[in-house]
């Protein structure tokens, strides 16, 4: 019975390594995670109270760039711009929306516009562009986080009276 329970003990400790397994270091589960993301791509696009409605995240995002762009239309329609520049049929504008729900707005031109007065059209959409209904930033793993996307606004021809 001895030579038993001595044979149970010695198994029984030889045993535990068995079962042991090895516990990955934080460094090692940081990396692996850190690898893991796409720090390309946000979980949810910035959004208006129009858009939160939609479950579709493509959709969420599609609408969120129609309503951008025509608040931006809608603002610079007011504005005597097509009529200073009326070969300028398009601009492209670079949104920021920053974690606090704040927005900045760049006009983005070719490197040889020549044509135009960039300084002009750069301090018209900044007086115009501004009083925009709030906007919710966009999330990374629940994070507001910054975003930025350019949006072509097409300028519409106004008529001369």
């Amino acid at each position: 019975m001895k030579k038993l329970f001595l044979l149970f003990v010695i198994l029984f400790f030889h045993s535990c390594q068995y079962f042991e397994k090895k516990v990955p270091s934080e460094k090692e589960l940081l990396q692996k995670e850190l690898k893991s993301i796409n720090w390309k791509e946000v979980d949810e696009f910035p959004s208006v109270a129009n858009c939160e409605k939609i479950n579709d995240k493509k959709q969420r995002q599609q609408c969120f760039f129609e309503v951008m762009a025509q608040l931006i239309q809608e603002k610079l329609d007011i504005d005597t711009l097509s009529i200073l520049y009326p070969e300028l049929d398009t601009i492209e504008v670079k949104v920021t929306v920053f974690p606090n729900s704040t927005m900045k707005f760049e006009p983005q031109f070719p490197k040889d516009s020549v044509a135009y007065d960039t300084i002009k059209i750069d301090s018209i959409l900044h007086a115009r562009l501004v009083d925009f209904p709030k906007v919710n930033p966009a999330l990374k793993r629940g994070i507001p986080v910054k975003t930025q996307f350019i949006l072509p606004v097409i300028l519409k021809a106004k008529e001369k009276k």
